[in-house]
């Protein structure tokens, strides 16, 4: 009890500062300026979309948008910190579960294409085909699919990583070759952010995936072949 008293003490003074600084920030804000939006539609032939909101997300504000996928990712990275026990796995899915998954995954699926698609030229893009992906993934799971075993490990926290780090390989490349970073050259920026958006699909669809089991992959296979142990066990 008095270990937890002492904590909170000590925590509480770094809880009240970071509000203060935070209500700060947000204050002092300084008031929108009018000419953005015009801006925006001023330089869309340099964008290589023909969306504002993704000409601003993916390249005028890049970086915000890189910003985003790391902190979802160290989010994914806070929950495997506590490592929670495993949610216990569904042997025997229910059949009507099971017949709607297998009817809505393809579907799932290419409603991901299409909003990745289309996010160059209407609403959509990265962060809702991720979404999108993420919910076949987690509804295949809620019929008893796991992750196999040879995706665990290396190759699925290469998919996880692959997101911002090909953000950060072409601010790279920019910073380079343009002086700028994230300043795409007109000519080659629709090549850029459909790059970009394509791995992030797939490395937000993970990301939300994983953090829906709530626990590293690896603990849930290691309770599915202890369970399969000690049933074949009982049988014999």
């Amino acid at each position: 009890m008095n270990r937890k008293i002492l904590l909170l003490t000590l925590l509480l003074p770094l809880l009240v500062t970071l509000a203060a600084g935070l209500a700060y920030a947000v204050l002092s804000l300084p008031e929108q300026p009018q000419q953005l939006p015009k801006l925006v539609i001023n330089n869309m032939n340099e964008s290589g979309v023909s969306h504002p909101v993704t000409a601003v997300l993916l390249n005028f504000r890049g970086y915000d948008t890189l910003l985003e996928l790391v902190v979802l990712l160290l989010a994914l990275l806070a929950v495997w910190s506590l490592n929670l026990p495993a949610a216990e796995p569904r042997s025997t899915p229910n059949r009507v579960l099971d017949t709607l998954t297998h009817l809505l995954t393809p579907l799932l699926i290419l409603i991901t294409a299409y909003l990745l698609w289309i996010g160059a030229h209407a609403p959509g893009g990265a962060f809702q085909a991720g979404s999108v992906l993420a919910a076949a993934a987690v509804l295949l799971m809620l019929a008893g699919w796991r992750i196999p075993a040879k995706l665990i490990g290396l190759p699925l926290r290469i998919i996880l990583i692959t997101g911002p780090a090909m953000f950060i390989i072409i601010a790279v490349r920019t910073l380079l070759f343009d002086g700028q970073l994230l300043k795409y050259p007109p000519a080659q920026a629709g090549l850029f952010i459909a790059i970009i958006e394509t791995v992030a699909t797939l490395s937000i669809a993970a990301t939300l995936a994983a953090l829906f089991l709530g626990t590293r992959p690896i603990a849930i296979n290691k309770k599915n072949i202890e369970q399969a142990s000690d049933n074949g066990s009982e049988h014999k």
